[in-house]
C-alpha cells in the first residue's frame, strides 16, 4: 500500500513471508496432496496484525490514503475474495487448504504493496481496484486455465493423441502407487471419471495387497473368499501414510482359490457376486472413498491389472496456480486486468 509516498513499508514488507511459506504448501499440494490446517493459522494472524498496522497508518496519512488505498480495497478483499472462497469452497470447486489460502490471503493481503528493486518499483502493473488479494485469485485463475493447454503441448509433442491428453498423461503401472490423481481408464475406453488413486490405496491397504502382487494373481483377488479376516486400517489414501498392513491380503493357503460355490458361504458374508470385494470394502469401511463406487473400483482394478500403461489425470491442486499467482502479482502485477484499468 502506498502511502505519503513511501516504498515498502515495514507492513509490506512482513507480508513476503508467505511467499516461501506458499511455496512450500504448494509442493507439499503435490507430493501428498495433504497440508495441514495449521499452517495457515500463523499467516492469519499476522495478516490480521498488519491490517491493523496498514489502518493506522492509513488513519494518520488521512486523505485518500484512508479511503481510496486503504477501505475500498480491504472492503474488496474481505467482502468478495472470502466469500468467492467459501462459495467454490461448498459447491466442491475448492479443496478444503485452498479455500483456507484464499481466505488467509484476502487477510493478509487486502492492499497493493510496493517495493523497491533497485531503479524498478514491483509490481510493474498495479490496478486502479487495489485489492492485491482479488488479483492473485485472478492470476491464479488464469494460470490453471493455462495448464491444460500446456498437458496437450507436452502430450502432442510426444505423439500422445487421445481425448484426454488435454487432462492427463500415461504412466507405467509401477508409478501408480506414488502417484496422485484419478485413473482415466476403464475396461471398455478411456472415461473423465474413474477411479481416485487415493482410493485405490485405501482398497489395497485394507486387503493387505500391494498393487504388484493383485497383478500377480487376479483371478486370485477378484474372488471375494480371499478378503481378510481383519482388515487393516485403510488410511486416508496418502502416498506417505503410516500404514500397518497385517497378512498378505487375505490370499488362500496353498496354490488354488476357493470355487465361487465356496466364497458363496464364505464365513465373512461376502457375496459371490462381488467381484474384488468391492462392495465389501466400501460397506466395512463405513465413509467415502472420494466418492468411489463399488463399478468404479472395479473397473479400475480391472485396468490396472491388465494394462501396463494408463492414462491418469494428475488433477493439480489449485494451490499451485495460488502460489504461482502470488509470485506474478508480486512481480508483475494483475495478468487480467494490468493492461485494461
Amino acid at each position: 500500500m502506498t502511502l505519503a509516498g513511501t516504498v515498502a513499508t515495514g507492513p509490506d514488507l512482513l507480508r513476503l513471508v508467505a511467499v516461501p511459506v506458499f511455496a512450500w504448501t504448494a509442493y507439499r499440494d503435490i507430493e501428498t496432496r495433504r497440508v495441514s490446517s495449521t499452517v495457515w493459522i500463523p499467516l492469519a494472524l499476522l495478516g490480521a496484525v498488519l491490517l491493523l498496522w496498514d489502518a493506522r497508518l492509513a488513519w494518520a496519512a488521512g486523505g485518500t490514503a484512508w479511503s481510496y488505498d486503504f477501505l475500498v480495497p480491504t472492503a474488496i478483499s474481505l467482502g468478495l475474495v472470502v466469500p468467492i472462497a467459501y462459495l467454490f469452497w461448498w459447491v466442491g470447486g475448492f479443496g478444503g487448504a485452498d479455500a483456507k489460502a484464499l481466505l488467509v490471503l484476502a487477510v493478509l493481503f487486502p492492499t497493493f504493496p510496493e517495493y523497491a528493486l533497485g531503479p524498478v518499483t514491483l509490481p510493474l502493473e498495479p490496478t486502479r481496484i487495489g485489492a492485491f488479494s482479488f488479483t492473485i485469485l485472478t492470476n491464479a485463475v488464469l494460470v490453471a486455465v493455462a495448464l491444460p493447454v500446456v498437458l496437450a503441448i507436452r502430450n502432442a509433442a510426444a505423439g500422445r493423441i487421445a481425448p484426454v491428453m488435454l487432462v492427463g498423461w500415461p504412466v507405467p503401472w509401477e508409478r501408480i502407487p506414488e502417484t496422485h490423481g484419478r485413473l482415466l481408464e476403464t475396461p471398455t475406453g478411456l472415461s473423465r471419471g474413474g477411479l481416485d488413486l487415493d482410493a485405490l490405496r485405501m482398497y489395497l491397504r485394507w486387503r493387505g495387497l500391494s498393487l504388484a502382487q493383485l497383478r500377480e494373481a487376479p483371478e486370485r483377488y477378484r474372488d471375494p473368499a480371499t478378503l481378510p479376516d481383519e482388515p487393516n486400517p485403510p488410511t486416508d489414501g496418502a502416498v506417505t501414510a503410516d500404514a500397518d498392513i497385517r497378512g498378505d491380503g487375505g490370499a488362500l493357503e496353498g496354490a488354488e482359490t476357493e470355487t465361487a460355490a465356496t466364497a458363496a458361504t464364505d464365513s465373512q458374508g461376502v457375496p459371490a457376486d462381488d467381484p474384488w470385494g468391492a462392495e465389501a470394502f466400501l460397506d466395512d469401511i463405513e465413509g467415502s472413498a472420494y466418492g468411489t463406487t463399488p463399478e468404479t473400483l472395479r473397473e479400475g482394478l480391472e485396468v490396472l491389472s491388465e494394462n501396463e500403461t494408463v492414462w491418469i489425470s494428475p488433477g493439480t491442486p489449485f494451490l499451485v496456480p495460488i502460489f504461482a499467482g502470488l509470485v506474478i502479482a508480486l512481480v508483475y502485477g494483475d495478468l487480467l486486468l494490468g493492461t485494461l484499468l
